[in-house]
C-alpha cells in the first residue's frame, strides 16, 4: 500500500497532462489551403468576433445572428457552419472555383494552380 501511494501523484500528473494535450490536439482546426482560403473568407458570411469572454460567431449578413460556443468547440463550430455555407455557394468547374451569392450570381471566380487546391476544396467544402 505505501509503494502504491509513491506512485499515485506521478501517475495523476501524467494523466492530467494527457488529457490536456488530448484536448489541444481536438480542438485545433484543420489545415487550410492559404490562398483559397483566404479568398472564398472574403465572401463568406461567418467571422469570429472578440467578446470579453472568449470569442463569438457572427453573421456578417444577418445582425441577430450570434453563436457563442465554449473555446474548447469554436473553431469546430465555425468550420461546419462555413463548409454548409460552401455546399451551397461555391461551385467547381474547370479548375476553376465560382463563388456565388445568395441568388445564385456569379460573385468571383478563382482560377486554381495546382491539384492540392482542389484536394482541399474538395476535402474541406465537400464540393
Amino acid at each position: 500500500m505505501q509503494n502504491m501511494r509513491k506512485y499515485l501523484l506521478p501517475a495523476f500528473f501524467l494523466a492530467f497532462l494527457l488529457i490536456g494535450i488530448n484536448a489541444l490536439i481536438e480542438s485545433k482546426p484543420s489545415p487550410k489551403n492559404t490562398r483559397v482560403y483566404k479568398t472564398v473568407q472574403q465572401f463568406s458570411p461567418y467571422a469570429l468576433e472578440k467578446r470579453f469572454g472568449g470569442l463569438q460567431i457572427i453573421n456578417k449578413e444577418d445582425p441577430k445572428f450570434k453563436e457563442k460556443p465554449n473555446n474548447m468547440t469554436i473553431f469546430k463550430e465555425f468550420e461546419r457552419l462555413e463548409k454548409e455555407w460552401g455546399k451551397k455557394h461555391l461551385k467547381l468547374k474547370n479548375d476553376t472555383l465560382v463563388i456565388l451569392d445568395n441568388n445564385g450570381t456569379t460573385v468571383h471566380t478563382l482560377p486554381l494552380q495546382s491539384k492540392e487546391e482542389t484536394t482541399f476544396i474538395h476535402h474541406y467544402y465537400g464540393i
